[in-house]
């Protein structure tokens, strides 16, 4: 059974006075305007949220009573910041297994109510982090620091190469309304700013964020009763790793991503993703987290993502036009959004709607991919028309 997405919403991501409630219902309006349905017309709602800021033990019934779902909302799914995928994924399996015809996948995210030192406290805490925080102290940005250090030290991968994601990434948002950072910088500032966990620093770092998106999915016999067009789901990945990251054998790259890349391309019939894939949204809560998913993602040989950003061949001309509306980098990071954010900007991009940020289509093919934790969950879908 082929589902489609009919449907889509974002907030503005920043800092919001906003309630999880009300950012949620932001998204779920403008998704359902974007349908042209009505909240009577969808059967399943699924809320992501990571709720690791501790706001309320069981967000998911106020979400659904306030966005008008109360009694089609069972499902509160959580994957850290790739929340919102296994959200989508949940609404998609709701309607493949004739539970739904038309379901909503809702990701939110309060993040800002705690200040920086608790907020990082409380990710490096997370799960079997625990182990490694109380030994080191580690946080999110300690952890991609590893990463980086690996990469360059394995492969010669430059500070400047890092830095040229953020600038990319940045002239994106800046042309992005939504953006948490719709701003420019340069090569120089970004390259001079101070470290946070070498070798990262404070433009190589995705900010905290508030947010929400949703997506509206339907089964293609609705679709065509309805009379719509849709973007389809044509690929799906998904893997996940041990939780202690010292366990881990390289840290050069993501398995995660590498194993969910593997099953989203069979799913949707793809060997070589540069000549399928005209759009990607990659998971760039850090700037290496993007450099070393070209290589996973077999955008590029293994070691060569500094070059491949270098040489402009991920930016609007390039070979893949990556992160149109920003990146986690500068559009931000409100966690249990970012997955549903990444599939609101492709579908905007492929029924050609993003405006100064539109890509050149040839293949009218995206890739959405998404890390939870620092590759303890990886998400990959692919979508078309």
């Amino acid at each position: 059974m082929r589902v489609g997405i009919i449907g889509v919403g974002c907030t503005k991501f920043g800092v919001h006075e906003k309630t999880i409630q009300e950012l949620a219902f932001d998204a779920v309006k403008e998704a359902i305007e974007d349908a042209d349905i009505s909240r009577e017309d969808i059967d399943m709602s699924v809320v992501g949220t990571s709720n690791t800021r501790g706001y309320e033990l069981m967000p998911a019934v106020p979400i659904n009573e306030y966005c008008g779902f109360a009694g089609k909302g069972p499902i509160r799914v959580e994957a850290a910041c790739a929340t919102g995928s296994a959200a989508l994924y949940t609404a998609y399996s709701s309607i493949v297994s004739g539970m739904a015809d038309i379901a909503v996948a809702i990701g939110v995210e309060k993040m800002t109510e705690l200040n920086t030192p608790t907020s990082l406290a409380v990710g490096g805490r997370s799960g079997s982090y625990l182990w490694e925080f109380h030994q080191y102290g580690t946080t999110f940005p300690g952890y991609y620091a590893m990463h980086a250090s690996a990469h360059m030290a394995k492969y010669g991968t430059t500070s400047e190469q890092l830095a040229m994601v953020a600038v990319k990434n940045h002239r994106n948002a800046a042309k992005n309304p939504k953006a948490h950072f719709p701003k420019e910088i340069t090569l120089e500032k970004a390259v001079s700013s101070r470290y946070v966990a070498y070798p990262l620093k404070l433009f190589d770092c995705c900010p905290i964020s508030d947010g929400a998106s949703a997506a509206i999915l339907a089964s293609e016999k609705k679709i065509k009763e309805l009379g719509k067009e849709a973007v389809w789901i044509e690929g799906i990945g998904y893997s996940s790793d041990t939780a202690n990251v010292t366990k881990r054998s390289d840290y050069a790259g993501l398995k995660a991503t590498v194993e969910a890349s593997k099953m989203a391309y069979k799913m949707a019939g793809i060997e070589n993703p540069l000549k399928s894939l005209d759009v990607a949204c990659l998971h760039d809560c850090f700037t290496i987290a993007e450099i070393m998913a070209y290589e996973d993602l077999g955008f590029c040989r293994k070691g060569e993502g500094g070059k491949f950003v270098e040489e402009g061949r991920s930016d609007f001309g390039g070979d893949i036009t990556v992160n149109t509306f920003g990146g986690l980098k500068a559009k931000g990071h409100p966690l249990g959004a970012t997955g549903l954010a990444m599939i609101y900007e492709a579908v905007k991009q492929l029924r050609e709607e993003a405006g100064d940020l539109q890509a050149d289509l040839e293949n009218y093919k995206a890739l959405t991919h998404n890390i939870g934790g620092t590759g303890h969950f990886g998400w990959v879908f692919v979508l078309g028309v």
